[in-house]
């Protein structure tokens, strides 16, 4: 296990170099895309329509991030993890289209997106469930929100993050799913179990 310190933009042999189990933190920009963000940003992409922000190397944080706004100036009061299943139908087509090297969340994805990580470059890193206000405190500013019409929590959010983490990688560019090894083995430790117990 290592530990790596990455500024965005990220680059596709930045994450090469790293492997499942890896402890990393990232500064730079990071956005956040639930659902409807990603719906509506491949919608663009087949439209011919240029997003309002460029995502290409900055990271993708599967949030729906709690904020409040001062004055002119938007702040963010909780940043946890979503589940990030949610966005497995999508997500493999949404790296291949906007370039992106990280996605933040949390529970893992399916083998879809896994195999799309191998083949385009890209970790899976998960941030952990119940941290909303550690994430929050990493968030140096907004930078800017777009298509708040979708709500709160749908809309994208471009932060401007220190030392966010720690983050695991747990999907690698080489194909390597912590998830899938913890399901394996629980299955190699029930097999275990139900043998001794004469169970079959």
């Amino acid at each position: 296990m290592a530990e790596h310190h990455l500024r965005t933009p990220i680059s596709e042999a930045d994450v090469r170099k790293l492997k499942a189990g890896d402890i990393i933190y990232v500064t730079g920009t990071m956005f956040t895309a639930r659902d409807e963000a990603h719906l509506r940003a491949l919608e663009y992409y087949k439209n011919g329509k240029k997003l309002p922000v460029d995502l290409g190397g900055l990271i993708l944080y599967h949030c729906g991030p709690i904020t409040r706004k001062i004055d002119k100036k938007w702040e963010v009061v909780a940043a946890g993890p979503t589940t990030s299943t949610r966005m497995e139908s999508v997500e493999a087509e949404f790296m291949m289209n906007f370039d992106v090297r990280v996605v933040v969340g949390k529970g893992g994805m399916g083998l879809k997106t896994s195999e799309a990580m191998k083949k385009f470059g890209a970790i899976y890193c998960a941030f952990t469930g119940g941290t909303a206000l550690l994430a929050a405190r990493a968030i140096r500013n907004v930078e800017r929100v777009e298509w708040l019409d979708l709500g709160m929590p749908e809309a994208i959010w471009v932060l401007n993050v220190a030392t966010f983490g720690p983050l695991i990688v747990a999907i690698d560019a080489c194909g390597n799913n912590l998830y899938n090894d913890v399901v394996k083995e629980i299955e190699e430790n029930r097999k275990k179990i139900y043998r001794q117990i004469s169970i079959s």
